[in-house]
Order: C-alpha cells, then sequence, then structure tokens
C-alpha cells in the first residue's frame, strides 16, 4: 500500500507541475501575449474596464499573463507539487 500511496503522490505532484503551464496556455495566458478571443481575453477586457481602462498592478490578470510570459515561478511549483502530491496520496489512501 505504500508504494501505490508513493506512486499516487509523485503523479499527484508532477501533474500539478507540468499542467500548470498547459492550463495557462489553453485559457490563453500565453507566451506571446493574451490570446485574441480567449477566456484570458475575456478576464482581461472585465478587468480593465472595472479599472476605469487598465490592468492594475497585481491583479490576477496581471499575475496570470506575468506566469504565462515568464513561466510559473519556483515558489509557485513546488506549492503545486506539494498540493498535486497531496492530492494524489490522499485519493490513493482512499481507494
Amino acid at each position: 500500500m505504500v508504494f501505490g500511496t508513493t506512486v499516487a503522490a509523485v503523479l499527484g505532484g508532477t501533474a500539478a507541475v507540468v499542467g500548470a503551464p498547459v492550463v495557462l496556455a489553453g485559457i490563453g495566458f500565453t507566451g506571446a501575449g493574451i490570446a485574441v478571443g480567449s477566456y484570458a481575453a475575456s478576464m482581461m477586457s472585465a478587468a480593465a474596464v472595472a479599472n476605469g481602462g487598465a490592468v492594475a498592478a497585481g491583479s490576477t490578470v496581471a499575475v496570470l499573463q506575468a506566469a504565462g510570459m515568464a513561466g510559473v515561478p519556483a515558489a509557485v511549483n513546488a506549492v503545486l507539487g506539494v498540493s498535486g502530491a497531496t492530492v494524489g496520496a490522499v485519493v490513493a489512501a482512499i481507494l
């Protein structure tokens, strides 16, 4: 049982770290900027309207765009890895 839980934890952590950039790109936060017509473009539009025409520095849209352009920071990857590993281990323990 320990082996299965360990494998599930490793897979969960890996999936979270590898999946984050894929999800960011999938919703439109890409290395080339926000994709036209994407969910990210809708978020940016709503944020700009709510803020009088500009996206505020440090807002959710700005942080996600920075991650989409430059990649997910190491500290965030660490948190994603631990979170994914925990979820994987818990699911394996339940099953």
